[in-house]
């Protein structure tokens, strides 16, 4: 039986006293890459802040809990959580050159987590930081360890954050969009080692992306975010053989077909995630779905049971199927 690495029971997760992340709960298991997808402003990101204990000043988590194992990580002192982070637990953000410090060089940010982590033993943290940029396809890394952040494109930063998440092997490691700014060739090299790193180390990877593909390619479940809740979540392969959430199916119909007719206008979900503090009464996907009716705008669905070992939130699942 698979080992759960992170547990999310039940987080919330505000800003201003308006909610951004509304009782959202799901477990990511050893050796599991769990793809957590929908549109910006959903509160994906938000999540992983909560589960790092790296939320903005503004936002506070009022609810809920984080397991790393049986490790309540927001019951531990800041000082113990600063040791888990860099080492059993990594991020690579979204942001890469915001998130690189500006007065230390690359090399060095990358070395420090296994002097830091204590996990050189025997290793030689700068050949060690050397070899990890060349795996994460900066050439002459021998070079670029010198450099500062300043002196590397948007990519070859992002390149480096992925380098300082992966070399300490954590255990479990949360990417954020990880392949935004990365061409195909270097976007395909980067998942080709996540996905080692997690066949050779037992690494859980919670992957927050808009791209499907990617999904598709990386992940064994999915879980689909709106406005702050989880509103479907399945295998992998499942969720894309049968949805039961008219935004999974809308989300789903907007990604090009190599079986699809040329020239063919790609369908579009209408309207925009509400803004927090403006979600609307019962099912928050209700203004901008093709099903809603009066149940939907009256009472929230519950995350319920599917019969094929998923979870949805709707009110018309067995109408979803002939939607489009």
């Amino acid at each position: 039986m698979t080992r759960t690495v992170l547990t999310v029971d039940g987080l919330h997760v505000s800003i201003g006293g308006n909610p951004v992340v509304d009782g959202v709960s799901f477990e990511v298991g050893e050796g599991e890459i769990l793809g957590l997808v929908g549109e910006s402003g959903c509160g994906k990101s938000m999540t992983a802040f909560a589960v790092m204990g790296l939320l903005p000043k503004a936002a506070r988590m009022d609810e809920g809990r984080v397991l790393l194992g049986d490790l309540d990580l927001h019951a531990l002192p800041e000082k113990q959580r600063r040791r888990l982070r860099g080492d059993d637990l990594a991020m690579i953000f979204q942001e890469p050159v915001a998130s690189l410090n500006p007065l230390m060089t690359i090399g060095r940010q990358i070395a420090e987590s296994l002097v830091v982590h204590q996990k050189a033993k025997g290793r030689d943290p700068r050949k060690a930081a050397i070899a990890m940029l060349e795996e994460v396809g900066i050439p002459e890394p021998e070079i670029r360890y010198d450099q500062y952040p300043f002196e590397l494109s948007g990519g070859m930063c992002q390149r480096a954050m992925i380098a300082m998440a992966l070399i300490c092997q954590p255990r479990l490691l949360i990417a954020d969009e990880p392949t935004t700014a990365l061409d195909v060739t270097i976007q395909a090299q980067i998942l080709e080692l996540m996905k080692r790193l997690r066949e050779e180390t037992g690494t859980a990877i919670l992957l927050i992306t808009h791209d499907m593909g990617v999904v598709a390619d990386m992940a064994d479940r999915v879980a689909v975010m709106y406005a702050g809740r989880i509103i479907e979540q399945a295998p992998v392969d499942t969720i894309f053989a049968r949805q039961e959430h008219p935004y999974t199916r809308l989300l789903l119909s907007t990604i090009p077909r190599l079986d699809g007719a040329p020239k063919t206008i790609l369908p579009s979900i209408e309207g925009m995630v509400p803004d927090i503090g403006q979600w609307p009464v019962g099912c928050r996907f209700n203004p901008r779905c093709p099903l809603a009716d009066a149940p939907c705008v009256e009472k929230q669905p519950p995350l319920t049971a599917r019969e094929d070992l998923g979870l949805a939130a709707c009110w018309h699942s067995d109408r979803v199927e002939a939607m489009l």
